[in-house]
């Protein structure tokens, strides 16, 4: 059973023609084919992150600016609350400073008036002066003895 020259050239031509170089060639395209679908799927994947990691860099960017108004809005507040506040203790000052003078001075008219005391009578025609309380009603008896 020896194989001859044209079975061997017939198998040789089934095989390059039927088949085998064309099953050969047809693996590679596909090979390559995958291959580039693979490596343009990687970089739409590595475009999609890179969009996102853009978008995160935005947002990161906008709310960071977002707090440095809203600190330089607390700022100017707290600068706004500290000026009122020492408004008001100097205000607080001047009106206790105010309320010391006025003890002082009733506390002067009170001196004056318990000196003039002895001269003041509810009765204007009346020589003897009698004691009588500030009101302009008369002081009992009992008082005045005191």
């Amino acid at each position: 059973m020896e194989i001859g020259l044209d079975s061997w050239i017939a198998i040789i031509g089934l095989f390059l023609g039927g088949g085998g170089i064309g099953t050969f060639f047809t693996w590679r395209y596909t090979r390559r084919k995958e291959k580039a679908e693979a490596e343009s799927a990687e970089t739409s994947a590595a475009k999609e992150l890179q969009d996102i990691y853009q978008q995160l860099i935005d947002d990161v960017k906008k709310d960071r600016d977002e707090q440095k108004s809203y600190i330089g809005e607390l700022k100017e507040d707290r600068r706004h609350l500290r000026e009122e506040r020492d408004e008001l203790r100097d205000r607080q000052d001047k009106m206790e400073e105010k309320v010391r003078e006025l003890q002082k001075i009733q506390a002067r008219q009170g001196m004056k008036i318990e000196a003039m005391r002895p001269f003041i009578c509810y009765d204007t025609k009346c020589k003897k002066r009698q004691l009588v309380d500030l009101l302009g009603k008369g002081i009992d008896k009992e008082e005045k003895d005191e």
